[in-house]
């Protein structure tokens, strides 16, 4: 009889601890970023190399504290591409990263087909937005725009271990 009842407790256990690493992972880190007063969307300018506003509406975003790079977000503007491209730093070979599946406004695999596509165009948001991350956005021909948060060269070394080199800038303190 104690044989079942240990086994009963185990599988309880284990099903106690998936459900809550389930929930923790998918909802229970993320909130909702409120809409500013301030520019929520920026593009960096190809003269000054510095981010600027662009024009938008209807502004979605979630982050998370435990990672710099949960970050998502989506609105809609009425700037061209032609405009775009001749104004701010485009990228190329950029990858959406997968938001949870409730934040039903961002779907990596169908941005990422729109802009292998080319109906979507990438922008440099802003550089080092966090220490080695910088801020991605997508926009599409017909006024659709995604961001996130990709780790730039700088952070894909120092999250790895190797020395990150001249080329990057210092890292913050965080000791504090």
């Amino acid at each position: 009889m104690s044989g079942k009842i240990v086994g009963i407790v185990l599988i309880l256990s284990g099903l106690i601890a998936g459900a809550s690493l389930y929930y923790l992972q998918v909802y229970g880190f993320y909130d909702e970023v409120a809409e500013t007063d301030g520019p929520d969307v920026q593009l960096v300018s190809v003269v000054s190399g510095q981010p600027e506003p662009i024009i938008y509406d209807s502004f979605e975003a979630i982050d998370a504290d435990s990672s710099p790079i949960r970050y998502r977000a989506c609105f809609t503007t009425t700037a061209s591409h032609a405009m775009l491209s001749e104004t701010y730093v485009g990228l190329d070979d950029v990858t959406p990263r997968n938001a949870p599946g409730w934040f039903d406004c961002f779907e990596a695999e169908s941005i990422a087909a729109e802009l292998d596509a080319g109906t979507a165009l990438a922008f440099l948001g802003e550089k080092n937005v966090r220490y080695g991350v910088d801020r991605i956005v997508a926009i599409t021909d017909d006024g659709r725009g995604y961001v996130w948060h990709e780790l730039n060269d700088c952070g894909e070394k120092a999250y790895d271990g190797t020395v990150v080199g001249e080329d990057c800038p210092p890292r913050p303190d965080t000791s504090q």
